[in-house]
């Protein structure tokens, strides 16, 4: 079964930095485009930013574009959200996601992403 565990949130100040981690549980999902979403208290869950199955291509929602960046290590599973300049706004919990299939382009649609983590907390004080 497929699963993908998020970690590295927490409660930070505005203006600092949290580095995301997403762990995934089968080596062939190295080979899927990745993304992170975010769901604030009382809204819908929305696109952060997204990374190519090589790790070469990615694409970011405006509001977080020049402040945080999505990597991947396909030898290790891994992708990242480093996040930096947090602002109150960023408050949310945050989703690893990754395509149910392998290779194509990375997306900003959540209807595209086949496989879900549970989440982690990121609140950003003022």
């Amino acid at each position: 079964q497929v699963q993908l565990v998020e970690s590295g949130g927490g409660l930070v100040q505005a203006g600092a930095s949290l580095r995301l981690s997403c762990a995934a549980s089968e080596r062939s999902l190295s080979r899927h485009p990745m993304g992170w979403f975010r769901q604030a208290p009382g809204k819908e869950r929305e696109f952060v930013a997204a990374i190519g199955w090589q790790g070469i291509s990615s694409d970011y929602s405006d509001s977080v574009k020049g402040r945080f960046t999505i990597s991947r290590d396909r030898g290790e599973n891994m992708v990242y959200l480093q996040m930096n300049s947090l602002k109150p706004e960023d408050t949310a919990i945050y989703y690893c996601a990754a395509h149910p299939s392998p290779y194509g382009d990375h997306s900003k649609a959540e209807i595209n992403y086949g496989f879900w983590g549970q989440g982690t907390q990121v609140t950003v004080s003022s």
